[in-house]
């Protein structure tokens, strides 16, 4: 059976990084670790505790296989680990910060890192010397290093892209995949021919303003710069030419997907596409396990967004980290059921089987079976992806952006004033 040892996704990772560059104080010098490296022993053999501690986090597609990783460590170790999970139509970030306001301080919780990690920095463990860090790809270290210390264990990696149908791109008798826009418009006629839905879009603040801006940041000549001169004032959305680029793919899209595309969440957008209802959705390999659960085996592959005539690009990254929290009663127990999660086989199965996770960390395989047609798709075309960027903005702009997207896809402001409206949450972030 074909393995994914990440060779390839940890080229491209440490491309992009180096391509893009750093962001604020962030550096990516390697930490020396202070623990033996590479066991896979687990604490079973270690007198049991009665310790418990809280993860908050944000990733409703591994909620449940989560939830049987926490029995799974407490019946080898003795700890208790609590979950909460805030994502999918929640603003994670609002509400971990209520919960900091209201006086709770779960041990662990999930940040994105880069800017994003600037405001936490007092409640983030410097976890440097950790095991686990030796083997982690280096590009997967970025978002959390700063000053050469890391402050967060990488969750994984991930791409998204157009994840389609094969058997109805086959009923529309497509059979080569788009590559370029006028390829992809070409495909959506044959679709629509058929009887076929080309697209199962979603209303989600964060896929609009997150994943589908990303893609005109990501194929700026310089993403981390242009980001930087945005936040300084020196360049405006409006005025580049690749975002006016880009807004021709989002139509798109918009102009034909479903048409309740207003009132479709993200479970409701994955279901309905596992159910066969479009040929095609926005997403990534994170959603394998929901399109599982409807349509298991389904014969999935993954396109490149393109936002003109050259060839598009899937977008590949660290969609988030764990965070140790300092402030909180249990920092340690936090640690060890970290390394436990990377370093024991138990932890190893679940991030793999269960969770269907790309690692970040060199040493843990995946099969093709493992991560699923979606994370294959991916792998596959990860020679040519490019990164992700929203991190590199302040809190409250990726809302702000999908506030503005939400409108545009209502139709209740045109292309010209969306690209204002984006300008707009720059400036009224950055003035405060």
């Amino acid at each position: 059976m074909k393995r994914f040892t990440l060779l390839t996704l940890v080229a491209v990772l440490l491309l992009i990084t180096a391509a893009c560059g750093g962001n604020n104080n962030n550096k990516t010098n390697d930490p020396k670790t202070g623990t033996t490296e590479g066991s896979t022993n687990t604490p079973k053999d270690e007198p049991k505790k009665d310790v418990t501690i809280k993860m908050f986090q944000f990733k409703v597609e591994i909620a449940e296989a989560l939830g049987k990783m926490a029995e799974k460590y407490k019946e080898e170790t003795g700890v208790t680990v609590e979950i909460e999970t805030h994502g999918g139509g929640e603003d994670y970030s609002a509400l971990l910060k209520a919960e900091f306001a209201g006086g709770g301080e779960p041990e662990i919780y999930n940040n994105g890192g880069f800017t994003g990690l600037v405001p936490y920095m007092d409640r983030a463990v410097d976890l440097s010397g950790e095991a686990w860090v030796s083997r982690t790809v280096d590009a997967a270290k970025a978002p959390t290093t700063v000053d050469g210390k890391m402050f967060g264990m990488p969750m994984n990696t991930e791409g998204y892209g157009f994840i389609y149908n094969k058997d109805l791109f086959a009923q529309a008798g497509i059979t080569t995949e788009p590559k370029t826009l006028p390829e992809l418009k070409d495909a959506v006629e044959k679709l629509k021919a058929a009887g076929i839905t080309p697209f199962m879009s979603t209303n989600e603040w964060w896929s609009l303003g997150i994943h589908f801006l990303n893609v005109a940041f990501a194929n700026q000549p310089d993403p981390a710069q242009f980001a930087e001169d945005l936040k300084a004032g020196k360049v405006k959305i409006k005025d580049n030419e690749i975002f006016k680029q880009w807004l021709d793919l989002v139509d798109l899209v918009f102009d034909n997907a479903q048409s309740n595309l207003l009132t479709t969440d993200y479970a409701t957008q994955v279901a309905n596409f596992a159910s066969g209802k479009a040929a095609m959705m926005q997403q990534g390999n994170w959603t394998q396990g929901d399109i599982d659960k409807v349509t298991p085996n389904m014969n999935l592959g993954v396109l490149v967004m393109p936002i003109n005539d050259q060839p598009g690009h899937v977008y590949i990254g660290v969609p988030n980290n764990w965070i140790v929290n300092s402030k909180s009663a249990n920092p340690d127990e936090a640690k060890a059921f970290l390394n436990w999660m990377v370093s024991s086989d138990s932890g190893k199965s679940f991030i793999t089987k269960d969770f269907k996770f790309m690692p970040a960390m060199t040493d843990i395989e995946a099969t093709a079976a493992d991560i699923g047609a979606a994370g294959v798709g991916v792998s596959e075309k990860a020679g040519d992806a490019l990164g992700w960027h929203w991190d590199r903005f302040p809190d409250g702009t990726t809302q702000g952006w999908g506030a503005a997207m939400q409108e545009y896809q209502s139709k209740q402001i045109n292309r010209d004033q969306l690209l204002e409206s984006l300008d707009k949450v720059v400036v009224d972030i950055m003035s405060k």
